[in-house]
């Protein structure tokens, strides 16, 4: 947001405020209350708890501030982390804000956290999270047919972990589409789908698509909905 329009948005809140009877619960905060913490720290306190990225229109309600105040502190505080190379970083995610570990130091986390286990997402889970990513929304079916195997086992277990979610029904064939969730933006560090890599430098040479594309295709069928069902034969191991 640009200084002009917090100057406009600050001009606005001060006429609304002359203009408008001041309610019980609007009353200015008395000293010692919320509104007289020291910023910063204020901020890291709540920051700490937060299960997901706060916005700032949601923090400057809980601390009593501007919001141009709260942007602002965020904003230092997040370069403050980076000059002093934390072990954590401030970063805006999925529309707010929220602690994370400094991706140098990943893996000591990792090995607290995990102690052995692996908790990764199969190679079959993270292929279909990237169709459902690029495609949504999108069916079950357009998904399996974009892989050439059936995906029904892989989306229940991105469903349990949070990563997509329903999005309505397929108005041609009443099939359910899906689409990733603020969860999965935060856990890629997106701010939104506009942030994802573009295809084109991943996607392989026309020779060797054309080269291919003779073996190893999926064969169909077409249930009574009109949906593209692949052979049950075809699973994910």
């Amino acid at each position: 947001m640009s200084e002009e329009t917090y100057e406009i948005q600050d001009a606005l809140e001060k006429d609304m405020a002359r203009e408008a009877p001041m309610e019980p619960d609007e009353a200015p905060a008395e000293d010692g209350g919320v509104a007289a913490l020291e910023l910063k720290p204020a901020l890291e306190a709540v920051l700490m708890v937060v299960d997901e990225p706060a916005t700032e229109e949601h923090l400057s309600k809980v601390l009593g501030r501007r919001r141009r105040d709260i942007s602002d502190a965020l904003r230092e505080l997040a370069d403050e982390y980076d000059r002093q190379r934390r072990g954590f970083e401030l970063r805006l995610v999925a529309e707010g804000w929220r602690f994370y570990t400094r991706a140098e130091y990943a893996e000591a986390v990792e090995n607290f956290v995990l102690d052995g286990q692996q908790a990764r997402l199969t190679q079959a889970a993270l292929e279909t999270l990237a169709v459902v990513a690029y495609r949504q929304p999108v069916s079950r079916s357009r998904v399996s047919a974009v892989r050439g195997v059936n995906c029904d086992g892989v989306m229940r277990t991105l469903l349990q972990r949070g990563l997509v979610e329903e999005a309505g029904a397929e108005p041609e064939t009443g099939a359910i589409l899906y689409r990733t969730t603020h969860y999965f933006l935060e856990r890629l560090g997106l701010r939104g789908l506009d942030e994802l890599p573009e295809l084109a430098p991943f996607l392989p040479e026309a020779e060797a698509v054309e080269g291919d594309s003779q073996e190893g295709m999926p064969s169909f069928d077409v249930d009574d909905s009109g949906d593209e069902v692949l052979d049950r034969t075809q699973t994910d191991h």
